[in-house]
């Protein structure tokens, strides 16, 4: 039984029954859909559009949404704001760093999936284990199991899609005469279009068939019900950190080599980088399967860069470049797919190369950026203008998904008596700037103490008593 928000979040993914183009040659191409929906409220809090078939790293950053505040975008207006009771929208926008949409976000404690390969990987067990995510795969040959999902795509599809230029159906009984010749959307105007929609009326959208248990004959949508259950268990504002994006990508384990740096995927990354200096040549303290070895993680849509994180300083996370890459790094994005079509190309052209900087005229002329005349954009087929522009689009993923800056250096973490020190100096500066702010001048005296005030009102004392002559000299009686 599913009573919370969170509780089971439902993950599957179909082609888009709508041709998009790319955003790099303007040719139409299929898209698939990945969504991730919640199954109390019905709520879709995220959702991926990818030009090719889903992979491991478009899943965990899938799940990294889940977590992550819908930021607000230029032309959408304040209905589309975060509005749900309890927990005002200035102070979701404080901890997210950005105004917020009204979307729910959580930490999933239990997701399912079928039994695709993208959904059961090493990767992704690994992101759900760094998650504290419990992995539940539907039964083969259930749909029941996440109806709700299956029920999404068609209420996307009906709803949606089926209005728009370019509409391919799910046969060939429903498109048109020419749906690639009718296709206008791109993808980027698909995103935002899907974006939008979801926000504005989906999550407003009543829940006829699938009321809660609780209320099965009242009015509720997926914003309805993420309030009820909000008001009655609270909402967790608990942001995950920008790193979190560099601990979610596949993780080798490698040798530092002290003059090339680490090798990975067949390419050898940092090599000059000082970054590396104080573990060339030694041994981590890693034990078990991958004992002595460094873990690096890539990111596949996008490998002209690793990333590292400073043993001496977690959180402190580097980029290394690739060691073919020229001084400028005008390079174009590829992807993993690419990586080993240039090992491939090298040894059938029977190259050894003592530095990665020889295969650079190989990725080049594989990347179509120095090709003679009759392989220009204009003259490239249909499929290498797809695969290209696919290949450029999951690297403007990767580039969106990444924390602004590549380098994060982080503080020394303080002590707690440190930390409870800084806090309490703070406080008090700013008490004394509000202070100060306050009075426009000094008063001529100071106020009275608090026991002459009292003394001032007391009906015990005398006039003219020694007790009331503090100027006076001499010994007071005990």
């Amino acid at each position: 039984m599913v009573t919370r928000p969170g509780q089971v979040v439902a993950l599957d993914t179909t082609p888009l029954p709508v041709k998009v183009l790319d955003d790099v040659f303007g040719a139409p191409i299929t898209v698939h859909l990945t969504l991730a929906l919640d199954a109390y409220s019905h709520s879709l809090v995220a959702f991926r559009l990818t030009p090719v078939s889903e992979s491991s790293v478009e899943v965990a950053m899938l799940l990294r949404d889940v977590l992550l505040p819908l930021p607000m975008r230029p032309d959408w207006g304040e209905e589309m704001e975060w509005s749900y009771p309890g927990v005002p929208a200035a102070l979701v926008a404080e901890f997210a760093g950005h105004s917020v949409a009204g979307l729910p976000f959580f930490a999933p404690e239990t997701v399912t999936a079928d039994h695709g390969s993208v959904y059961k990987n090493h990767h992704v067990v690994s992101v759900a284990r760094r998650l504290g995510i419990d992995l539940l795969p539907a039964r083969a040959m259930r749909p029941t199991d996440k109806a709700a999902c299956e029920r999404a795509f068609a209420g996307i599809q009906s709803l949606l899609l089926e209005p728009l230029l370019g509409y391919r159906g799910v046969d060939v009984a429903d498109r048109g005469a020419d749906p690639e010749g009718d296709a206008v959307w791109t993808l980027s105007q698909m995103e935002h279009l899907l974006a939008t929609w979801i926000v504005s009326v989906w999550q407003n959208r009543r829940l006829d068939q699938c009321p809660p248990a609780w209320d099965p004959g009242g009015r509720h949508s997926p914003n309805t019900l993420f309030a009820a259950a909000a008001a009655r268990d609270g909402i967790s504002l608990e942001i995950p950190e920008p790193e979190l994006y560099y601990e979610l990508l596949p993780a080798h384990f490698v040798k530092i080599d002290a003059r090339r740096g680490v090798k990975i995927g067949g390419l050898w990354y940092g090599g000059t980088d000082p970054v590396l200096d104080p573990c060339r040549g030694r041994h981590s303290g890693r034990s078990g399967r991958h004992a002595g070895k460094w873990a690096v993680h890539r990111d596949p849509r996008d490998c002209r860069q690793v990333f590292f994180e400073d043993p001496a300083r977690r959180g402190c996370w580097h980029a290394l470049d690739w060691n073919g890459l020229p001084p400028g790094g005008d390079v174009l994005a590829f992807s993993n797919a690419r990586v080993g079509e240039l090992l491939a190309q090298a040894a059938c052209a029977g190259l050894r190369p003592l530095d990665d900087r020889e295969l650079l005229p190989v990725l080049l002329k594989l990347l179509a950026t120095r090709t003679p005349v009759n392989q220009w954009p204009t003259q490239m087929t249909a499929a290498q203008k797809a695969e290209r522009a696919r290949e450029l689009t999951r690297a403007r993923s990767a580039t969106d998904d990444r924390p602004p800056a590549k380098v994060t250096v982080l503080p020394d973490p303080a002590r707690p008596s440190e930390l409870t020190v800084s806090i309490r100096r703070a406080v008090t500066a700013d008490r004394q700037r509000r202070r100060q702010a306050a009075l426009a001048s000094r008063p001529p005296t100071p106020p009275p103490l608090l026991g002459e005030a009292l003394r001032e009102r007391c009906f015990f004392l005398l006039p003219g008593d020694q007790y009331d002559q503090p100027d006076e000299p001499g010994p007071k009686p005990a």
